[in-house]
């Protein structure tokens, strides 16, 4: 009987449906498989030797096989329709005019779905844009410098587009708020007067500011103009601007602003870029942007503290919120924010002109864009449903897959239509029913969808718990077959896991009904794994279904659980002062204390043995550094030298400002504190008064509140100068300089006469003088010759 029992067991196996190869052991078991598989109930259904499994099969082989379709459990899913209110059908010239919570432009509004695993559900859903809907607008401005002359065209925005926008809505109201940039280096600078003017020319500029919320959302178009006309500009020192910082502000701060559940738009008018999550570093904001409201007298807090929202951050709010975006922008920066537009669903770019002469009708051009166009969004779905849609839009456009989502070029008083289906794969692990909501981006209706699972028959309801039938009471009796109590395995429970060796029961040994039998760690022994053996006898599996181990847990330094720690089921369970996934983690604290024995200087907390600084502004292996705060010398140089010298700025404030330390005077530099003689931190302080004298003291604070100031009572001022060496030198200098000028140039006149007489006396020796050679010089002898004596001459 077994060898038939394991020959037809296979046969099914090998050549049966989906349905048989679940092995399923239950009817609840069998309908989760898939929504084509059936359970017969026919108690006399299984022929001898035919495993349990077989009761789960195709209707039709169900039939086939000899069982009646009245024995059949096959429940199906279905749809109930519990809210399906008509969408309005509202005018503008009615007298009448109806609340925004009577307003409906989706149905329905609430269904409730049976679902069982495999069988999709499909409903359709129908939009419809109301006619003369209410509209909520806050226009959100940078009021750096270079958006003055942008100011000056905004002022009457109030009144004129509350006139354009009567063409649009009778029930319109528009808010106003400002921003500039986060107050602390390096986005703006931090000098007392630049903190008072930030700009640079001879411009009255405001202080600068992160976000302001200047005027609550109203139907007093005049009180916007009011408001606005007596904003002025501010300035800071880079380019991108905090604009993420007052967007999320807007967004999450919905009673402050004055939202209504309405549309609502969020007009961004900028000239510039955007600084976004991480580059709060730059200023020594570390902490994430914690997406709450910190509006305080109507301005934001916390612009120091949080570091700027990421963009997934803000499409998550603005989302949560129905906020629908306009960015209008300088044609500079349109490439920017239109990749951010592609982020941000339901928002648009506009091209704003240099000075915003142009923001209405980019306003109304934005809204009329954003408006004609509807895309549903659903939250999260459970673990194994999915869903799809598709639209019927206008003109019987047909969208499938993310297209099916939207429909675009919709008109006021169109009607569109989706058709949603809901399909779940398995069933939950706690098999309670779950709700999930759908609804238009941007709109403030939704349709709730509450989904119950399928997860047994009907006929499990009448089971006969420790029924005879399962071996003498070793099971539940139910939908015409066993199902057993634990231990038992079997067609009527017969089996035991400790008596009987077996093939055919394979189906136990698989875990969450998958296809490996006992994890492929081991043999399945009548429903029980048994674990297979490893070289490393160190190494082994373990667990019903051989899915644990302890050698594949996570490691650290290449060390199994960071060697402070064993592997258990793949998770790895450490030692004592040991804690993390890999056992990495350290509980000593002693490589956080500080200097003053304190854990991280009070300033954080040891994680890992590492200091974790709760306050951002100090960083440091021990939260010791402090780079953006003040020094503690020049904070307390003022009290210091009024209380201890009676001068400095506040000499005359002194007893109100510099009480909150004890002074005590010593005589010189030696008698001070050191810090090696102490406990808590101390800091020592060289500082300069008015008259160039140097005093020195040191500061000290005990358990965060007792202050000691420690100060030398004497003055180190530099000595007088000594007048009389000092006028003997300038004289002997002024008669040295003058020796020296006439022996130079008595010198150069010496040179210069022997030059010339040796000149002369040259100029003599080469000159000739000779008489006979002077034209005017004439000879008194006459000399002649005789012609006829021998050529003699003769001298008469």
């Amino acid at each position: 009987n077994l060898w038939l029992f394991l020959t037809k067991y296979c046969f099914f196996l090998s050549e049966g449906s989906d349905c048989i190869k679940a092995n399923a052991q239950s009817c609840g078991e069998c309908i989760q498989v898939a929504e084509k598989c059936g359970w017969c109930t026919d108690a006399d259904f299984l022929k001898q030797g035919e495993s349990k499994s077989a009761r789960c099969d195709e209707l039709k082989s169900l039939i086939t096989k000899g069982c009646s379709k009245a024995k059949i459990e096959n429940p199906r899913g279905s749809i109930s329709i519990d809210k399906d209110k008509p969408v309005t059908n509202r005018k503008k010239d009615v007298a009448e005019k109806l609340k925004p919570d009577q307003i409906t432009q989706i149905q329905p509004q609430k269904l409730s779905l049976n679902l069982r695993s495999g069988e999709a559900q499909t409903f359709k859903l129908k939009f419809k844009r109301a006619e003369d809907y209410p509209i909520d607008l806050y226009y959100l401005m940078d009021l750096s410098f270079s958006m003055k002359d942008d100011l000056e065209n905004v002022k009457n925005l109030g009144t004129d587009l509350m006139r354009e926008m009567q063409e649009i809505t009778s029930d319109f109201r528009i808010g106003f708020g400002s921003f500039v940039e986060k107050t602390v280096m390096p986005y703006i600078s931090t000098t007392p007067a630049r903190l008072l003017n930030p700009c640079t020319s001879n411009e009255n500029c405001t202080s600068p500011f992160s976000y302001k919320n200047v005027l609550r959302l109203t139907e007093n178009g005049q009180k916007f103009n009011s408001l606005v006309s007596k904003q002025q500009i501010s300035g800071n020192l880079d380019s991108p601007e905090g604009g993420f910082d007052a967007i999320m502000q807007v967004a999450v701060c919905g009673d402050a602003i004055g939202w209504r559940n309405v549309t609502r738009l969020l007009v961004f008018s900028t000239d510039a870029g955007f600084h976004f999550a991480g580059d709060g570093k730059l200023g020594g904001i570390v902490l994430p942007n914690d997406g709450k409201c910190h509006l305080e007298n109507n301005m934001y807090t916390m612009s120091h503290y949080y570091d700027y929202p990421s963009i997934a951050h803000l499409v998550q709010k603005l989302s949560d919120n129905n906020i629908q975006t306009i960015f209008a922008v300088t044609e500079e920066f349109q490439p920017v924010y239109k990749e951010l537009k592609n982020l941000i669903p339901k928002s648009a770019v506009g091209t704003l002109s240099s000075n915003s002469s142009n923001v209405i009708k980019l306003i109304i051009d934005s809204y009329n864009s954003l408006s004609s166009e509807v895309i549903l969004e659903n939250n999260k779905v459970p673990d194994g449903v999915s869903i799809k849609y598709k639209s019927i839009c206008k003109n019987g456009v047909v969208g499938t897959g993310e297209n099916g989502r939207k429909c675009s070029n919709i008109s006021i008083g169109d009607e569109v239509s989706f058709d949603i289906t809901i399909e779940s794969q398995k069933c939950p692990s706690k098999g309670k029913s779950e709700t999930i909501r759908i609804k238009p981006l941007g709109f403030n209706e939704d349709v709730e969808i509450v989904l119950n699972f399928i997860c047994e028959c009907e006929c499990s309801k009448g089971g006969e718990p420790l029924s005879k039938i399962c071996h003498n009471g070793n099971g539940t009796f139910e939908c015409g077959a066993c199902r057993c109590n634990d231990g038992r395995i079997g067609r009527l429970c017969e089996c035991s896991t400790d008596e009987v060796r077996t093939d055919d029961l394979d189906g136990n040994c698989r875990k969450d009904n998958g296809t490996d039998i006992c994890s492929n760690n081991g043999d399945c022994v009548c429903g029980t794994c048994e674990c297979k053996k490893r070289e490393n006898p160190e190494e082994r599996y373990s667990g019903k279904f051989c899915e644990c181990d302890n050698f594949n847990c996570d490691r650290s330094n290449n060390k199994l659980c960071g060697g402070h720690g064993r592997c258990e089921c793949r998770v790895c369970i450490c030692d004592a002062n040991y804690t993390g996934s890999a056992c990495d983690c350290s509980l000593d604290t002693s490589t956080c204390l500080a200097a003053n024995k304190q854990i991280c200087n009070g300033r954080g907390t040891c994680e890992c043995g590492v200091c974790k600084c709760t306050n951002p502004k100090f960083q440091g292996p021990t939260c010791e550094i402090c780079p953006t705060c003040p020094g503690v010398c020049a904070e307390h140089k003022e009290c210091v030298q009024c209380r201890a010298f009676e001068t400095g700025e506040k000499k005359d404030t002194c007893q109100r400002d510099c009480t909150y330390f004890n002074l005590i005077r010593v005589k010189d530099r030696d008698k001070l504190p050191q810090p090696a003689d102490q406990s808590y931190p101390l800091s020592h302080c060289k500082e300069r008064d008015a008259n160039d004298c140097w005093f020195y003291y040191t500061y000290a604070v005990r358990n965060d509140t007792m202050r000691e100031v420690y100060v030398v009572e004497t003055l180190e001022c530099p000595a007088g100068p000594d007048i009389i060496p000092i006028v003997a030198g300038v004289v002997a200098g002024i008669v040295l300089i003058g020796l020296a000028l006439l022996l130079i140039w008595k010198l150069l006149m010496i040179i210069h006469d022997r030059r010339e007489f040796a000149k002369f006396e040259k100029e003599k020796m080469n000159a000739k003088w000779d008489t006979q050679e002077n034209p005017i010089y004439k000879s008194p002898i006459n000399k002649f010759q005789n012609p006829s004596y021998g050529r003699k001459g003769v001298v008469l």
